[in-house]
């Protein structure tokens, strides 16, 4: 069908993966289905809708308008909202040539996929006028999908809130608390008295006290585990438990909650094994990056959690939000319904420290590095940055510190542009492991990172590729050697170069951070900049935009709905 209207070939692919079986007969009924496979624009969905159905395609087609409904709210989930005011969608419709903006609304929430929210304004108490009319709730509308999970979300943290109990008597709280200091003793008493919890501190001290919470609970009997982001930020929790005595569980919380291979799914997700009918059996759970999660995985992650299980989220202050929509960590933070227990902050342990906690703090400072575990090396522009990036992961960072190439990660704020992701690994992969890109783009001795999760593998996740053909693509990742579908494939993206959003949570030996004006906000350089254990270098090429973004720009708004949910 798309050969025969002229559609390019590569966005067949897409299509079907997107709509499924039988896809072409849904675009003959609905050609502005189109308008759902990712990069679609509406002038191109219009396009084709033209040259399926000539003359029939009118702009005021109920099809048109729906589709362009859930298209807007689609986009606005990209920038990490989960609701947008009904006005706002009214606006771009009227832009966008629909005349009769109800009908189209009606469309898309009759299809199923949009949902209306109502928004009742916050009560102020310093302008409260009793003879003034009161405000009108507002009307927002959202993609089904992330609206029905912060719903699931909500209920979910109402839920272990209600029904827990304290995991141990008084005594034992006590004997566990006995010489603490009293930040830590805080912590651990909110774990085990309460259903959820929340947790924040410097990245060190966030991994030394999550540990000592689990495994205090393990000491004494209670089935506790540790959720990573990936398999080797695990590894690395694994390492910092205390010795001696029962040790809780430490994995990614991809494996933790069974990924199903082969199940299907959403687009870009994967079904679990864990949830609702077959929760954890566990009494407490330890979250790792919990500022990570979206609102969908978030949801996951509650359902799984049995009645009266505890549930602790961890987290550092000022953490940019996640990849995916939503902001489920700060909507409950917001929402005053849990304890929020702050670390005490301790003198850094080292330059990299020093450097991170001052961003934080939103300044930009030299640090002393007698030992160079802090380099900056400035760049005229996006060209010269990704010249010296490779040359810093090639040659100076192995010869110089005696980090090898594989312990080194590049990250950036983004995957597109001159400096972004993408042009670095191809200058990456053009010095480390040239090819032809035999299996998809990719060949053996490739280093690639999961974009999307996958069964096999969470989003972060980096390894190496074996093999491919028909088959699918032969990776070695931290948890062992898989094979990735064909159809999954698509997943995966070179990983020599990780944008920050991906590479977060999962430190490294040496971290180069490729910095350009474009994308930069306090809370993503902390954490580009946290990521490093050993060595820092900053490919400096935002010039003055650095310091100015590190003292000026939080992370974006986002608008959700889910501190009031758990409120209601």
């Amino acid at each position: 069908m798309f050969a025969s209207l002229g559609v390019p070939a590569g966005l067949a692919a897409r299509t079907a993966a997107r709509l499924g079986p039988g896809a072409a007969a849904r675009l003959r009924e609905d050609p502005w289905r189109l308008l759902s496979v990712p990069g679609v624009q509406p002038a191109q969905a219009d396009h084709f809708a033209r040259a399926l159905l000539g003359p029939d395609a009118r702009p005021d087609d109920p099809r048109r308008g729906g589709a362009l409904v859930l298209h807007l709210l689609t986009e606005a989930a990209r920038r990490g909202h989960t609701v947008t005011p009904l006005a706002d969608v009214v606006s771009a419709l009227e832009r966008a040539r629909v005349a009769d903006t109800r009908a189209a609304v009606e469309a898309a929430l009759d299809g199923g996929d949009v949902v209306t929210l109502t928004e009742e304004p916050e009560f102020d108490e310093e302008s409260f006028d009793e003879d003034a009319e009161p405000p009108e709730p507002e009307e927002t509308l959202g993609p089904a999908r992330w609206a029905l999970a912060e719903e699931a979300a909500a209920e979910g943290f109402q839920r272990l809130t209600l029904t827990a109990a304290p995991l141990l008597d008084d005594a034992g709280v006590k004997e566990l608390r006995a010489g603490l200091p009293e930040d830590r003793s805080l912590a651990l008493t909110a774990a085990l008295r309460t259903g959820v919890s929340v947790l924040r501190g410097a990245p060190d001290a966030l991994a030394e006290v999550a540990a000592g919470i689990a495994a205090a609970a393990a000491s004494r009997g209670l089935r506790a585990a540790i959720a990573a982001p990936t398999e080797r930020a695990a590894a690395d929790l694994a390492a910092a438990l205390p010795g001696g005595g029962a040790a809780p569980a430490v994995a990614s919380l991809h494996r933790l909650l069974e990924p199903q291979d082969g199940a299907a799914a959403a687009p870009g997700a994967v079904v679990y094994g864990r949830g609702e009918q077959r929760p954890f059996e566990l009494d407490l759970v330890v979250v790792a990056d919990a500022a990570a999660l979206d609102v969908e995985l978030c949801a996951v992650l509650i359902e799984a959690c049995p009645d009266g299980a505890h549930l602790v989220l961890c987290a550092e202050p000022g953490s940019p939000p996640p990849a995916g929509p939503g902001r489920p960590l700060d909507d409950l933070e917001a929402s005053e319904t849990v304890p929020v227990v702050m670390l005490d902050a301790e003198p850094p342990a080292d330059p990299v420290a020093a450097l991170t906690e001052a961003v934080r703090g939103g300044e930009l400072v030299a640090v002393d590095a007698p030992g160079r575990e802090v380099v900056i090396v400035p760049a005229g522009d996006p060209a010269e940055a990704v010249h010296r990036a490779v040359q810093l992961v090639t040659d100076s960072i192995p010869r110089a510190l005696g980090i090898p190439v594989e312990d080194v990660q590049v990250v950036a704020a983004a995957a597109g542009g001159e400096a972004g992701t993408a042009a670095l690994n191809a200058a990456l992969k053009a010095r480390l492991n040239p090819g032809p890109g035999a299996f998809g783009g990719m060949d053996p001795g490739d280093r690639v990172v999961v974009a999307a999760p996958l069964p096999q593998a969470a989003v972060g996740e980096t390894g190496v590729v074996t093999g491919g053909g028909p088959h699918g693509l032969d990776v070695e990742f931290p948890g062992g050697a898989v094979t990735v579908a064909p159809a999954d494939a698509a997943r995966l993206r070179h990983g020599w170069a990780v944008p920050v959003a991906q590479a977060r949570g999962t430190r490294r030996p040496a971290v180069v951070a490729v910095l350009v004006p474009d994308g930069l906000s306090r809370p993503l350089v902390a954490t580009a900049f946290g990521l490093a254990r050993r060595h820092l270098s900053v490919v400096q090429a935002a010039g003055p935009a650095l310091a100015r973004a590190v003292k000026e720009s939080g992370a974006r708004e986002r608008r959700t709905h889910l501190a009031r949910l758990v409120t209601g």
